[in-house]
């Protein structure tokens, strides 16, 4: 029904082609130079969402048919706002919640998810507007973040963290390590002060919230057990598509000396699973230095 009703406002309105990628054309030269600017792409992808921490979409109109001097420029505003819209709803529909879980699954078990979610969407605002006088088109930027405040983050945590299906959804059993575990363990390691996993071995895609599991599938990072200040603030980890590119990011929350692991498998598309010894690292590396409760967390995708 959402759908249908942007694509009826859009019919009334005029549109010209939409456009996607990266590439804008030589029409809007200042849509450009933002993109370059920022260093920002348009966003085609979920994970690419979360490897920038933004969604960047655009819509294109032209004038209503029938209008005249300044209201063609606003009709093809209006256009162009309406169609980055829609983009924005299909992309933020395939967004991962937890595991299987995905935003549209969500609305339809929850309305005040549904809510959320269609105000968010009708209340984004454009960072780019454009005006091509001589073509009579337009088009125009909505930038997304998807951490920090105002951001999608900030508006689902606060919704799905209290919806009772996704909350019986992550109660899954906390790891327990061995007994004979050394009390000297944390310091051997070398006082670790964060995680990188790399996962570029496996199907992995990112979510609101993503898990990492032993072996027996136990729980060592639940990011739904992490203060939702910080999760709004930060996520619940880093994306990136390299080791190295983890480092950096992790660099700027202040990891100096993270420990990097390769995950043995998933448990779902969005929930990860290490080997017996590899938990055990990560645990003990946690008990030196907390990391995870502040989420000092990155993930290598292929």
């Amino acid at each position: 029904m959402k759908m249908r009703i942007l694509m009826a406002v859009v019919a009334m309105l005029g549109i010209s082609s939409v456009a996607f990628g990266d590439e804008i054309d030589n029409r809007f030269q200042k849509a450009r130079k933002y993109l370059n600017d920022s260093k920002m792409t348009i966003t085609t992808t979920v994970d690419q969402a979360y490897t920038q921490d933004a969604i960047l979409v655009i819509g294109e109109g032209v004038p209503k048919k029938g209008t005249t001097g300044g209201q063609k420029r606003l009709t093809a505003i209006t256009a162009a706002k309406v169609v980055a819209q829609r983009r924005l709803a299909e992309l933020i529909e395939g967004v991962a919640i937890v595991s299987e879980t995905t935003v549209k699954d969500s609305e339809l078990v929850s309305d005040a998810i549904k809510t959320a979610v269609t105000g968010f969407i009708k209340g984004a605002q454009p960072v780019m507007q454009e005006w091509n006088e001589k073509e009579e088109t337009a088009l125009v930027i909505l930038k997304i973040g998807m951490s920090g405040p105002k951001s999608f983050a900030a508006v689902m945590y606060e919704k799905i963290l209290t919806e009772p299906k996704i909350k019986q959804e992550l109660e899954k059993p906390a790891y327990a390590p061995p007994a004979d575990i050394p009390q000297a363990a944390p310091v051997a390691l070398g006082a670790y002060d964060g995680l990188i996993i790399d996962a570029t071995e496996h199907t992995f895609r990112p979510a609101l919230i993503n898990r990492i599991f032993n072996a027996k599938g136990e729980v060592l990072y639940d990011p739904a057990k992490i203060s939702q200040k910080v999760l709004v603030e930060q996520g619940c980890g880093e994306y990136t598509n390299s080791v190295d590119k983890a480092k950096a990011a992790l660099g700027k929350r202040g990891v100096k000396n993270p420990l990097v692991v390769k995950a043995s498998g998933t448990v779902s598309p969005s929930d990860l699973q290490v080997s017996d010894d590899t938990a055990v690292k990560i645990f003990s590396a946690n008990q030196s230095s907390p990391f995870m409760a502040d989420a000092r967390v990155a993930f290598v995708l292929k």
